[in-house]
């Protein structure tokens, strides 16, 4: 009954709640990393802003981050989905503003590994062309600058029937390379040094490349870091990966 009560009182709190406080209490939770409680009082928000671009960001990330609690591709795919509505609508509603594009771009790579080569490769299509117009417009949104350099990395070290692949989908293939790779991450990490997987791409490049004292001088940073947002864990596990093929 207290239960109840409790969800009753909380409901008319939050339909009589502002628009500037649901997004503060909302922040409060994006920043303890709790997107469930995060979106309790977001999606209320948007019912108040529904073309407020800011929130609509918020919101994709949220959705974004509980990801990671599902168990199937096809739960996860369809919660990208959802981001990914959300973060379309937030560059309708602000074409000019990078935060936007930078989401679709975090969402079509989290869906990435979730589908099969060719669809992979149709998405890193869309994650070119959503990165360049965030970097364009956002030029010192640090992750805008990481999001591009994953572009490189991965388009430059796809082995040679990925790439015959890649070149059908692309039609002709663009230009990527470890080297443009390397400048992303090191502009990425001028910007903002507090991202250890900035430091932990970085490092991956050079293993890709073959450099095996820069890869360990540059992971091993990232994993001397303490973990500050949702996905640090997982990428410690990537760079870990990385070392122990070295």
């Amino acid at each position: 009954m207290k239960t109840i009560l409790g969800l009753l009182l909380f409901a008319n709190w939050v339909s009589a709640a502002d628009l500037s406080t649901l997004i503060q209490r909302g922040d409060v939770y994006d920043q303890q990393l709790q997107p469930d409680k995060a979106l309790q009082y977001y999606l209320p928000a948007e019912k108040q802003a529904p073309t407020n671009a800011s929130l609509l960001v918020k919101i994709a990330r949220q959705y974004v981050f509980r990801m990671d609690s599902l168990k199937t591709s096809a739960e996860k795919l369809a919660l990208a989905q959802t981001a990914l509505g959300y973060a379309q609508r937030a560059v309708k509603a602000a074409p000019k503003e990078g935060d936007g594009y930078l989401s679709m771009a975090i969402v079509y790579g989290k869906m990435t590994p979730l589908l099969g080569n060719r669809e992979k490769i149709e998405l890193s299509k869309k994650i070119k062309e959503a990165s360049e117009k965030a970097v364009q417009l956002a030029p010192q949104n640090d992750y805008a600058w990481h999001m591009l350099g994953r572009w490189h990395q991965a388009l430059a070290g796809m082995g040679s029937l990925t790439r015959s692949l890649a070149q059908l989908v692309y039609g002709e293939l663009p230009e990527a390379s470890h080297e443009e790779a390397i400048r992303c991450f090191k502009k990425a990490i001028q910007l903002n040094s507090e991202r250890l997987i900035h430091y932990i791409e970085l490092g991956r490049t050079y293993a890709q490349m073959g450099d095996t004292a820069q890869a360990r001088q540059w992971i091993e940073k990232g994993l001397a870091m303490p973990n500050r947002e949702k996905d640090d864990p997982e990428t410690k596990s990537r760079g870990r990966r990385t070392l122990n093929s070295l």
